[in-house]
């Protein structure tokens, strides 16, 4: 016990190349699965211009790639873009981005300067040996020690196991206050991805409102993602238009999507780019609706 307690834990500057900084707003991860995208909502721990870290409402598997969508604060648009599994213990993964664009860096870099976000790693950890010594200068500030001011050596002996006492006390008291905030918030957290879970579940099961015409949702398109040709379809190279029936939330985003033609391998990349387009909101009788069209992605050799 006296070992784990004296064991020397890094206390200088943070080993990372690209510094993390702290940052909790909520975050939705897009894993395609045997071709149906599967949104995982969670809520992010920290963020750098290399990757993410979160706590999800479900489980990942390291290597795979998936999509994030994350609204930084005080940031205009939300931050879209892929990024590749390199570590998943439980509800926490660390995701890095893929393909991220200088555009996408620099909004990084002006939310770090503008919300004032603070780094992570970067805090010195105090052991138990410190605490001892800490509570032996409170205790005696005048800096003497027992055996200086005459008490002899069983009085230094005494004095000895009073400060070691002490010394545990307020390490143990210490721990028990990191531990009661820790639990509270993860409770708190657990409780804010419960919630947008039950949300996401209702916007996926909620009926589409109106069947709008497929040229009046295109005037409506404010972000497009062009797909991604598939490597397993290069030597074949197939080409032509796939239509898809998709349902479009209140918020404008594509909630549910069903190819109506085309090769398996070509319907897969036509969903899995559709999942990041985004609309205006429909509006029925002045108040957004969801609604279900039909749009056409083309793919050429």
């Amino acid at each position: 016990m006296v070992a784990s307690a004296q064991t020397r834990v890094w206390t200088g500057p943070s080993r990372r190349r690209v510094p993390r900084y702290q940052v909790q707003v909520p975050l939705d991860v897009t894993v395609l699965r045997s071709g149906i995208p599967d949104t995982v909502p969670g809520r992010s721990l920290n963020l750098c211009e290399r990757g993410i870290a979160a706590v999800l409402a479900g489980e990942l598997l390291p290597g795979e790639a998936v999509g994030i969508e994350v609204k930084l604060p005080l940031a205009q648009d939300p931050l879209r873009t892929r990024a590749t599994v390199r570590y998943q213990n439980k509800l926490r993964s660390g995701m890095e981005f893929v393909g991220l664009s200088a555009e996408q860096q620099m909004t990084i870099r002006e939310w770090v300067k503008d919300a004032k976000a603070e780094a992570v790693g970067e805090t010195t950890v105090m052991t138990v040996a410190a605490v001892n010594k800490k509570a032996e200068e409170l205790r005696n500030p005048t800096g003497t020690s027992s055996s200086e001011t005459g008490n002899g050596s069983a009085g230094g002996r005494t004095g000895k196991k009073r400060r070691r006492w002490i010394g545990w006390v307020v390490a143990l008291v210490l721990l028990a206050i990191a531990a009661g905030v820790f639990w509270w918030k993860w409770n708190r957290e657990w409780e804010e991805l419960e919630a947008g879970l039950k949300s996401e579940a209702q916007a996926s099961t909620e009926k589409p409102q109106a069947q709008v015409p497929a040229e009046v949702m295109e005037k409506l398109l404010v972000h497009r993602v062009e797909p991604v040709y598939p490597a397993e379809a290069r030597q074949a190279r197939p080409e032509g238009i796939i239509a898809l029936d998709i349902i479009v939330g209140r918020d404008g985003s594509v909630v549910s999507m069903r190819p109506l033609n085309g090769p398996d391998v070509l319907a897969r990349a036509a969903m899995d780019a559709l999942r990041w387009w985004k609309f205006q909101p429909y509006r029925v009788n002045g108040e957004p609706a969801t609604v279900e069209t039909t749009v056409a992605v083309e793919f050429k050799r």
